[in-house]
Parts: structure tokens; sequence; C-alpha cells
């Protein structure tokens, strides 16, 4: 299991760069609730921007982005209106992506970031 969190915290730490070097501001990574974690909550301009975080080291399970199943979906959905009823800042836009990391041998990493999914 330490093997596959490894992976999961090397994607995330991708993500990360990879949506800062894009303009944005990663305000918070692995925010946790009793009810499941964020993996990065980002700002975009005026939005905030819930990011699911999906990595893979190959694709013999299906792509990365496969794994945002609709059960998934729903649980990062209540998991934003926590974080959000936390928050003292009013956002006037919300919005999820899912940013996938592609990790294979000897290859640099694949990452594809696909915006307001949900």
């Amino acid at each position: 299991m330490g093997h596959n969190r490894d992976i999961g915290a090397r994607g995330e730490d991708l993500a990360a760069e990879f949506l800062e070097s894009s303009g944005m501001v990663v305000l918070e990574r692995n925010w946790r609730s009793r009810y499941g974690e964020l993996d990065i909550v980002a700002q975009d301009g005026a939005a905030v921007v819930f990011v699911e975080v999906k990595t893979r080291t190959g694709t013999g399970y299906g792509t990365p982005a496969e794994a945002v199943t609709p059960l998934k979906a729903e649980r990062i959905r209540r998991l934003a209106g926590l974080w959000l009823s936390e928050q003292s800042r009013r956002w006037s836009r919300i919005r999820v992506d899912v940013v996938t990391v592609l990790l294979t041998r000897g290859r640099a990493p694949e990452i594809t970031h696909r915006r307001q999914v949900l």
C-alpha cells in the first residue's frame, strides 16, 4: 500500500506544480474531513476549483480519468460544499476539475487537465 501512496503523492506534487505553472494558486492540499479528502483546492481567477488528481503507472486497469466514477464525483461535490461552508470568502464561481498523471517508466510524466468535469 505504501507504494501506491507514494505514486499518488508524486502525482499530486506534479499536478500542483502543473496548475501553478498555468497561473492557478493552490490554496489547500489534502484537505480532510470525516467524509473524505479533497486532493487540491485552487483559485483560478474568480473561481475556486476543486481538483481531483488521479495517478497511474499504466493503463492496464483503465485510464486515470476512468477512476473518477459517479460515486466519487458525488463525494467530491459533498466535500466541496463542506470546504466552502468553512470559508469566510464567498466565491462567485465554483468548478471541479480532474488532473490525470500517467507515470510510465523511462518517459516524462503525461499530465492532462480537464476543466469543469462535474
